[in-house]
């Protein structure tokens, strides 16, 4: 009789302490979020944005412990409405939205740093190529709503992106476009399941 109301007490303290630690969920909200991308050359720039498919925060303790995320690439605009630019950064030489209609992001890492700082670690794919990538973020809650804002540098020619880059073609000349590009990204999201 002892032994099952000892049994009876731990799976009690055992089922009350995983509800008391469940993780929260911060899903995103793509209507209110925000990816702008850009690419530069030696030429220029190009700008433009991006949306995300589907993402989340969680948080344990107060937190962020986690979050993955995942984009739409068919969403790929440029900020001129340029066209003819949107549809060669969606073929072959670029990101090769029709075979790779999705890129994602998973947090494998993340420490605080401050004050609603972060350093982010994680595995970002594009193209089915998946390289670590880290950089810092600003995550902070207020009102019931999450906010997270980044810059993020990705080299492009990590993912199978070499079209006119300097390092792998010669003499290009003013034609060559930058490894790196830029994703200023602003996120939005509230409590959800």
């Amino acid at each position: 009789m002892k032994q099952i109301i000892a049994v009876c007490m731990v799976a009690t303290i055992a089922s009350l302490m995983s509800f008391h630690f469940k993780d929260n969920v911060y899903k995103i909200d793509n209507q209110k979020s925000k990816i702008t991308w850009t690419g530069k050359k030696v030429t220029g720039q190009h700008t433009g944005t991006i949306s995300l498919a589907e993402g989340s925060f969680t948080f344990k303790d107060n937190k962020v412990s986690g979050g993955s995320f995942v984009i739409d690439m068919s969403t790929l605009k440029d900020s001129e409405g340029n066209e003819r630019l949107e549809g060669h950064l969606k073929s072959d030489d670029f990101f090769s939205t029709e075979k790779n209609p999705t890129a994602a992001f998973i947090i494998s890492k993340i420490d605080p740093k401050g004050t609603d700082q972060y350093a982010v670690k994680g595995n970002l794919t594009i193209k089915g190529i998946t390289q670590e990538i880290e950089f810092p973020a600003t995550i902070r809650i207020s009102n019931g709503q999450i906010n997270a804002k980044a810059v993020i540098l990705v080299d492009r020619t990590k993912f199978d992106i070499k079209f006119r880059s300097g390092n792998f073609f010669q003499n290009l000349g003013d034609k060559a476009i930058e490894d790196n590009f830029e994703l200023n990204v602003d996120l939005v999201g509230s409590p959800g399941v």
